[in-house]
C-alpha cells in the first residue's frame, strides 16, 4: 500500500478510549430504534427479536473480521486502505466511493429530519433554518479537531444509552408490578400469548430483515477511527468485543421489555413505542423526552457522516482516487478540504427540501442499504484474501476473526439472502435496479481517470 512519509500527512490519534467505546455504541443503535422499531414489530411481532439476534451475530462476526484486517498494519487509516492492497486500486475506488455515498445519503437524510425534530418545539420556524444550523455547528466541529469530534459523538452516544437504559428499567418495574395500560396487564407472557412468537407466519419474520439490516448501518464506524485512535491495539479489540452484549442490551432488552408491556398488535406502527412506554406511566412531557432523543440520534448520525465521508475522500486522495488538495490536513491535523466538500454536499439536501419528493429520499435510503451490504461483503472477501495470502501474519494476529472460513461464506450467503428480501418490496425494488447503475457509472469514472 501507498503510503506518505511526510508527518503533515498523518491524522491525528486524538480519539480515546471512552471516545470508541461509545462510537461503536452509536453506530449500533440508529433513529430506526427510537422511531422505526413499532413498524418493524408490527410486520414480524415477537419474531423481530430473533431477526435482531441474528443480523447482531453477523455484524459481530463483519466487525471481527474488520478488526483482525485493520491491526495487521497500523498505518491502514480506514478499510479502504485494506481494499486497496487485497483487491486492487480499481476496487478500492469504487469501495471509497460507494462507502462515501452511503454516508452522505444518510447525512442529507439525518440532518432534514434534525431540522423536522427541532421544529416540533418551533413550527413558526421554517425547516431548513435549524437544518442548516444543525450542519454548520457539525462542520464547525469537525475542522476544530478530531477530539472535539469524539467529544460529540461520546454525548450522542450517551443520551442515547441513557434513554434506552431508563425505558428498560422503568418498564421491567412495571412488568413485576403487573402494571395496567389501556390494552391490559404488562406481563413477559404478551410475548407469546397473542398469536405466537411468529404471529404473521415466516413471511413476515423475513420481510422484518430488510428494516434490521438498516439497523445496523454504521457499525463499521470504528473500522474509520483506526488512523485516530490512541493504542488501537487494545481499545478496538474491546470496542469490537463489546458488540454483542450491547446488541442484547439495548435491541434485545428494548424491544422485549416494550413487547411486554404492550401486546404487538397494540403499538401504533406509526408512533415511536417509546412514547408509549414512556406515556403510561404519567411522564406528561413523553413526547418531548423522545423527539429530544431522536434529535441528538440525528444529529449524531450526520455528525458521523461528516466525519466518515471526509476520512474517506482523505484515504481515497492518499491513493491518487480523488482530488489531491483533499489530503491536506490542517495544524489540527484534520482534512479540511475533505471536510468542506463532504458538508457542501450534504447541503444540497437543505437546498432541494423544497423540490425533492419524499419518495426520492426513500430511493436514496434503499440504494445505501443496498451500498451498506456491499461494503460489508467488501470486507469479508478481503478477509479471506487476506489470511489465504498471508497464512503466518494470520498465524500471529491476536485478534482473529472466530470460525474462519466458514463464516465468511455463511456471512456471504446471508447477504444474497438480504437482497433477494430487498427485491420482494416494491420500495426498496427498484433501488435493486438503480445501484448497478452507480456502480457502472463509477467504473467509468475509474477508467478515465487512470487513462489521464
Amino acid at each position: 500500500m501507498k503510503q506518505s512519509t511526510s508527518e503533515k500527512q498523518d491524522l491525528s490519534r486524538g480519539l480515546k478510549n471512552r471516545h470508541v467505546q461509545l462510537l461503536a455504541i452509536g453506530g449500533a443503535i440508529g433513529t430506526g430504534l427510537f422511531l422505526g422499531s413499532g413498524r418493524s414489530i408490527h410486520l414480524a411481532g415477537p419474531s423481530i427479536l430473533f431477526s435482531y439476534i441474528i443480523t447482531g451475530i453477523i455484524c459481530f462476526f463483519i466487525m471481527r473480521a474488520l478488526g483482525e484486517l485493520l491491526l495487521t498494519n497500523l498505518n491502514y487509516h480506514s478499510f479502504v486502505d485494506f481494499v486497496y492492497d487485497y483487491l486492487g486500486s480499481g476496487a478500492a475506488f469504487i469501495t471509497g466511493w460507494t462507502y462515501w455515498f452511503c454516508w452522505v445519503s444518510v447525512a442529507m437524510a439525518d440532518v432534514t429530519a434534525a431540522g423536522l425534530y427541532i421544529q416540533y418545539w418551533f413550527p413558526s420556524i421554517p425547516q431548513w433554518v435549524p437544518s442548516l444550523i444543525v450542519l454548520v455547528v457539525l462542520l464547525i466541529m469537525n475542522l476544530t479537531a478530531v477530539k472535539l469530534f469524539g467529544e460529540m459523538e461520546f454525548w450522542f452516544a450517551l443520551i442515547k444509552v441513557v434513554a434506552i437504559l431508563a425505558l428498560i428499567i422503568i418498564g421491567t418495574f412495571m412488568i413485576i408490578k403487573g402494571f395496567s395500560t389501556d390494552t391490559g396487564v404488562s406481563s413477559f407472557s404478551n410475548l407469546w400469548s397473542h398469536g405466537g412468537w411468529f404471529p404473521n407466519g415466516i413471511s413476515g419474520f423475513i420481510l422484518s430483515f430488510q428494516m434490521v439490516v438498516f439497523a445496523f448501518a454504521g457499525i463499521e464506524l470504528v473500522g474509520l477511527t483506526a488512523g485516530e485512535t490512541e493504542n488501537p491495539e487494545s481499545v478496538i479489540p474491546k470496542a469490537i468485543n463489546n458488540i454483542p452484549i450491547r446488541i442484547i442490551i439495548f435491541y434485545i432488552g428494548a424491544l422485549a421489555v416494550i413487547m411486554s408491556i404492550y401486546p404487538w398488535n397494540s403499538i401504533n406502527p406509526d408512533k415511536s413505542p417509546f412514547v408509549q412506554v414512556f406515556a403510561a406511566v404519567g411522564i406528561a412531557a413523553a413526547a418531548s423526552i423522545v423527539n429530544f432523543v431522536v434529535l441528538t440520534s440525528a444529529a449524531s448520525a450526520c455528525n458521523s457522516g461528516i466525519f466518515s465521508t471526509s476520512r474517506m475522500i482523505f484515504s481515497l486522495a492518499k491513493e491518487n482516487n480523488a482530488p489531491e488538495s483533499m489530503k491536506k490536513l490542517t495544524n489540527n491535523k484534520v482534512p479540511a478540504n475533505a471536510t468542506v466538500f463532504s458538508a457542501a454536499v450534504i447541503l444540497i439536501s437543505i437546498i432541494l427540501n423544497y423540490v425533492m419528493p419524499e419518495g426520492v429520499f426513500v430511493l436514496i435510503t434503499s440504494i445505501s442499504t443496498f451500498c451498506f451490504i456491499f461494503i460489508w461483503a467488501i470486507i469479508i472477501i478481503c478477509h479471506l484474501k487476506y489470511r489465504k495470502a498471508n497464512p503466518e501474519l494470520a498465524a500471529k494476529s491476536k485478534f482473529k476473526m472466530p470460525l474462519y472460513p466458514i463464516i465468511n461464506y455463511v456471512i456471504l450467503t446471508f447477504f444474497a439472502f438480504v437482497i433477494i428480501v430487498l427485491a420482494f418490496n416494491e420500495e426498496t425494488r427498484i433501488a435493486l435496479f438503480v445501484t448497478p447503475v452507480w456502480f457502472i457509472v463509477l467504473g467509468i469514472i475509474y477508467k478515465v481517470v487512470k487513462s489521464k
